[in-house]
């Protein structure tokens, strides 16, 4: 069955802030609703992939007119996905160095409906400590037009991942090593040695040769 025109596959891109085995409420929103996440990074020299993705919010925002809008286009839609070279728009600080030349955005899924992570040979993937954020692989995701608390745009739904390989991970990570380092030992303490009683005479009974 052949995808709907806003929903693309990309490749291959690296996966920052990646939740997709244990549904979270947002970190910026403890109460909202718990979701699965990850932010995709996609080089800006793929252009292919940036092709794609400007295609399928396009296709996000024609149906949204009809299905969000009331009929009418927003004059400028907030798009989910940002230039990693430019300000974050939620504080105008830089992105992390992780996303220097690439396009940014954050697809999620609800609770119920968890994403497909699979390998290269399209097997599930159970052993969650492969995938993490600075992972590399395929990812599937639906663009869509919302409109919420007077806010209308385009956000992202995640589908599915599948790894295509390792990469370094992102985030600090510390070893016991770096942490603490060996503790010195004490000195062993000498073994115990019990000291010779004295010798004394008992009346009567006198030491030998006495």
């Amino acid at each position: 069955m052949a995808m709907s025109p806003n929903t693309v596959t990309l490749g291959e891109v690296r996966l920052s802030y990646c939740n997709l085995f244990q549904a979270k409420a947002p970190f910026n929103n403890p109460t909202g609703d718990a979701k699965f996440s990850t932010t995709i990074l996609v080089p800006k020299s793929n252009t292919r992939a940036k092709a794609l993705i400007d295609a399928a919010i396009a296709a996000a925002i024609e149906a949204g007119i009809a299905k969000c809008w009331n009929g009418i286009r927003p004059p400028q839609p907030s798009i989910c996905v940002h230039d990693g070279d430019g300000p974050r728009p939620s504080d105008g600080q830089p992105f992390g160095a992780e996303c220097k030349g690439m396009w940014v955005f954050t697809a999620s899924c609800k609770a119920d409906r968890p994403p497909f992570v699979v390998d290269g040979n399209l097997q599930k993937i159970l052993q969650q400590s492969e995938i993490y954020s600075g992972v590399y692989g395929n990812v599937n995701v639906s663009f869509f037009a919302y409109a919420n608390s007077g806010k209308k745009g385009i956000g992202c739904g995640l589908n599915g991942f599948q790894k295509t390989r390792d990469g370094e991970p992102l985030g600090s990570s510390v070893s016991a090593e770096d942490a603490f380092g060996k503790i010195a030992q004490p000195a062993a303490a000498p073994a115990y040695q019990p000291a010779a009683a004295p010798g004394f005479a008992v009346p009567g009974f006198g030491f030998p040769g006495m």
